[in-house]
């Protein structure tokens, strides 16, 4: 906020105060409220460069409203309040957030000031703190469209003066801040989880695996003493963690495969060059990782609805939750590194058995017009028509050598059938990206542990038993979705109780078992929002 704006608004609220609420009339303000008054007045208040206008105006409407008394400090010092508030501030790292954020280290000098003029400066840090941390727990430290165009995603943080008003008619103030989180198990497991893993980074983290040709199953080899002493420390190993054996034996095995499991891994119980590399990422790495996610839990719905849809796109799989149970999971293909699926809710509202699909204008230009330059048929085998308006029309009608790129005005569909790039299903969920859950005729890519080959649609594996989930409220079993699909008829179904779609990109996650998951970073955007945290840091700090 540029220093002419910031004056203009402390002159509008000095006149708001004169007009809206005089100062009681027979009592004199105590000393710390008649200095924050004076400090106010003066345009002195320590909030920084970066605090919006609105919440600033709540901040001084709230004050004046109680004459300027202040909220956690008396004129002998600070109050037990303020007190437990910087206690809470100090461990804001137990969310992932950044305790110098909250300028811990002024507020504690300040603390140990007794003069008036510093325990007004303290209330009025000691409120501006506060609002940040409360802003922060409830729905991030960063706007999640500031860090990714991709994500929309649009988190409400907790209303300044409702906040203030919350922490002033607290009994103790340490339970009330930390009811301001996400009321999710989900973020709760993995917060209690951060913990374990900076008591286990705290006490020298976990042993490495040195690097060499790929351990396997039946290999006698010394690294098989440290690779079991490390899945001992992340608790993948439930065998003896001292027997002294080089042989790479059963358990072991066993133990790697669920080591690969935890991790988005190929399942096959071998420590090649991908599973070692995951073995050997620091602990610093994860716990980095661990605070990115609890970021992006803080920008998810605490509510996401008694019955959902639920993706996560790093995961590249797909569950259907019912009143808190999972009733339903399948993999996923989703978008390549070029063609991310984004993130974001929605609602699904129909599904389509037997679709036809409208070729998107790049995907006609880029690939399918030089197959017609080469030969006009091309895409007649492959049940692609071409239309001029609505109007279907011959491709031996045209001449395709003069067409270029720029003047291709036409429309290209794929009629319904077993070989249609949707395949024989489709979820819809309208959103502005024109992304959709759907079947796909390439069924070999679900066996892949990393998949990655869609134009940002997300293909689901067994698209027919999804639909039986989805629509079997409607009295839709699997054999009456094959019927329609055998007819090769244009089904389209509306569901009666539309489905919450929740779109994400989670890259670590605690499950209800305590195991604790982490999957690679697909799209780089664990390294976008974290450069995003750091410029917002160096911003407050401006």
């Amino acid at each position: 906020m540029a220093i002419a704006r910031k004056l203009v608004l402390w002159m509008f609220v000095v006149v708001a105060f004169a007009v809206a609420a005089p100062m009681a009339g027979a009592q004199q303000p105590k000393l710390v409220a008649e200095e924050i008054a004076r400090i106010v007045r003066d345009g002195q208040v320590p909030f920084g460069n970066d605090i919006d206008e609105e919440r600033l105006f709540q901040v001084y409407a709230y004050y004046h409203r109680r004459s300027f008394t202040p909220i956690w400090v008396r004129d002998s010092g600070p109050k037990t309040k303020g007190r437990e508030l910087l206690a809470v501030l100090r461990n804001a790292n137990a969310d992932g957030l950044e305790p110098t954020d909250y300028y811990v280290d002024r507020l504690s000098e300040l603390m140990d000031q007794a003069g008036i003029y510093s325990l007004a400066r303290l209330d009025l840090l000691l409120t501006r703190a506060f609002l940040d941390y409360g802003r922060d727990l409830s729905a991030g430290r960063v706007a999640p469209e500031s860090v990714d165009s991709e994500i929309n995603l649009n988190p409400t943080p907790i209303d300044a003066s409702e906040l203030i008003h919350g922490a002033e008619g607290a009994d103790n103030i340490g339970p009330y801040a930390l009811s301001l989180a996400p009321k999710t198990d989900e973020y709760a497991r993995l917060a209690t989880m951060l913990a374990e893993y900076r008591e286990i980074a705290a006490e020298g983290g976990w042993p490495t695996v040195p690097d060499g040709e790929a351990l396997q199953s039946g290999m006698d080899d010394p690294r098989v003493l440290a690779l079991r002493a490390y899945l001992v420390a992340v608790g993948d190993y439930a065998g003896d963690p001292d027997d002294p054996s080089m042989l790479f034996d059963e358990e072991l095995t066993e133990a790697v495969e669920r080591f690969q499991e935890r991790h988005g891994l190929d399942v096959d119980g071998a420590v090649g060059k991908e599973t070692l590399t995951a073995i050997n990422t620091p602990i610093d790495d994860r716990i980095a990782t661990m605070e990115l996610n609890l970021e992006r839990r803080r920008w998810m719905k605490d509510d996401p609805g008694e019955r959902y849809v639920f993706v996560n796109i790093a995961d590249q799989y797909l569950k259907v939750v019912d009143r808190g149970r999972t009733i339903h999971t399948a993999r996923l293909i989703v978008g390549k590194p070029y063609a991310r699926t984004p993130v974001f809710d929605e609602t699904m509202k129909f599904v389509v058995i037997n679709p036809d699909w409208t070729v998107p204008a790049s995907i006609a230009r880029n690939e399918y017009l030089p197959k017609l330059k080469k030969s006009p048929e091309a895409l007649s085998r492959q049940n692609i028509r071409i239309y001029a308006g609505s109007t279907a029309i011959s491709p031996m009608s045209i001449n395709w050598s003069t067409i270029t790129k720029s003047d291709f005005r036409y429309t290209l569909r794929q009629d319904p059938g077993p070989d249609n790039a949707l395949g024989v299903i489709k979820f819809m969920f309208p959103n502005a990206y024109n992304v959709y859950l759907h079947d796909t005729p390439s069924k070999g890519l679900f066996a892949r542990p990393h998949r990655t080959f869609s134009r940002g649609c997300m293909r689901v594996e067994n698209p027919i038993e999804l639909g039986e989930v989805i629509l079997g409220t409607q009295g839709w079993s699997g054999d009456r979705i094959r019927k329609v699909v055998a007819s090769g008829e244009k089904t389209v179904v509306n569901l009666e109780t539309p489905v919450p779609v929740h779109v994400t990109y989670l890259t670590a996650w605690v499950n209800k078992d305590g195991t604790v998951h982490f999957r690679r970073d697909l799209y780089g955007r664990d390294k976008r929002l974290r450069e995003g945290i750091k410029t917002t840091h160096r911003v407050q700090k401006s």
